[in-house]
């Protein structure tokens, strides 16, 4: 059966993804994210996904959860998008899609009740007669924006040999405490990610470890303490952006893992790093033709901005 809830005037302005997450609810928001992506959530009588996580609740706002909805264990699908995944381009050999913030890319064993991209794109060419899809990159679950995927070997071989050699163009936009100096450049590091505190942490370039991470960056906009940064990556390590951007005491808004210096210099509330994986650019996997993307920036990304500029 259903569980209702009122919104009451002391948990009004919360979001509905945390409001879902409670200990009393369902105690994640990986769990938050699961229910929406399966429409088992309505909001006022109304179906609700997880492009609507953000949403926030009023006083007398109605919350129902229907667990055990039939037709609701997996990803649901409509004809314009893969789950709640945006296609921006798809072919017989490949899909690039734009992700929303609190999506895995991939499964994950310690996150088995989060949703994925790879799990909404299965469902999408399963009555095609495909499989599965097959993994080129990932971001990051908080990170939004463009992601592609191979929809058979051959494809997928192409496409990882492309990244190896740093061919693909891959552009992020990031917005960071601080104003970083000067206003283009390039970050170099040497990193080595540990394996207990799954993070990664800077290392010695003789460190046997050691996997070098550069990114070129350009400064796009100056606010008052934060700046808009457009960062190309040329490696592709993991979480590369958040730990570089840290290193050099401009952590970005909304970071959990890789902070500077007190919380109290981290005054702006966002819910997540903001991070968007805003252009995508790779020759064709089969007949070579270049093929170049831009991915919209989501709302609460856009919104974030429009306070910065007020």
């Amino acid at each position: 059966m259903p569980d209702d809830w009122t919104i009451d005037h002391d948990t009004a302005g919360a979001r509905l993804d945390k409001y879902l997450a409670a200990p009393e609810r369902l105690g994640s928001r990986a769990r938050a994210a699961a229910a929406l992506e399966r429409g088992k959530v309505y909001l006022n009588g109304n179906e609700v996904r997880i492009a609507d996580a953000a949403t926030r609740l009023a006083a007398g706002d109605t919350v129902r959860l229907w667990m055990d909805r039939p037709g609701s264990a997996r990803a649901r699908r409509d004809p314009q998008a893969v789950g709640d995944l945006k296609i921006v381009f798809e072919d017989e050999v490949l899909v690039v899609v734009n992700k929303p913030a609190g999506l895995l890319t991939v499964p994950l064993e310690r996150k088995s009740d989060a949703a994925s991209v790879f799990e909404q794109i299965e469902n999408h060419l399963r009555p095609f007669g495909k499989r599965r899809p097959f993994v080129v990159h990932r971001i990051d679950q908080d990170t939004s924006g463009l992601v592609v995927f191979a929809k058979d070997a051959a494809a997928q071989s192409a496409l990882k040999v492309q990244f190896k050699r740093r061919e693909p163009e891959r552009v992020y936009l990031a917005v960071v405490y601080g104003h970083p100096t000067p206003r283009q450049g390039q970050w170099r590091d040497h990193l080595v990610w540990d394996d207990k505190a799954l993070i990664q942490k800077e290392t010695h370039p003789r460190d046997p470890r050691a996997q070098e991470a550069i990114s070129d960056y350009r400064v796009a906009e100056f606010f008052r303490d934060t700046s808009l940064v457009e960062v190309r990556l040329q490696s592709g390590r993991r979480n590369q952006i958040r730990i570089q951007a840290r290193l050099r005491g401009h952590t970005l808004v909304g970071e959990k893992r890789y902070t500077f210096g007190p919380d109290a210099l981290r005054t702006i509330q966002f819910e997540r790093h903001a991070l968007h994986a805003w252009r995508l650019a790779f020759d064709h996997p089969g007949d070579g033709r270049p093929l170049r993307f831009e991915a919209d920036l989501p709302a609460d990304f856009s919104a974030l901005l429009r306070r910065l500029r007020s």
